[in-house]
């Protein structure tokens, strides 16, 4: 099985939150990673999403400075379409 990684950059005009992730966030750009398997026995190349992450910034009290979430690619949408109708408001 081969393994695969997409990173992208998305970004918020405002400050957000995400289902199942704790606090709200600053506007600003972050970095999602996704990473994907192939799906074998197909007549041709597939590949299965495995896992979907951004990095946040961290807590203050955990003195942490960054912290990467698992987050659904679905719950990504939602907040980022938020974020877009924030802005024609």
């Amino acid at each position: 099985m081969t393994n695969s990684t997409i990173y992208k950059t998305i970004t918020f005009a405002h400050p957000f939150s995400l289902e199942g992730v704790e606090g709200t966030y600053p506007p600003g750009s972050y970095e999602v990673t996704e990473s994907r398997e192939s799906v074998d026995g197909l007549s041709f190349i597939g590949y299965r999403r495995t896992k979907t992450t951004i990095e946040l910034p961290g807590s203050l009290a955990a003195y942490v400075s960054r912290q990467v979430v698992e987050v659904e690619p679905a719950d990504l949408e939602v907040a980022l379409e938020r974020d877009a109708l924030a802005g024609a408001a």
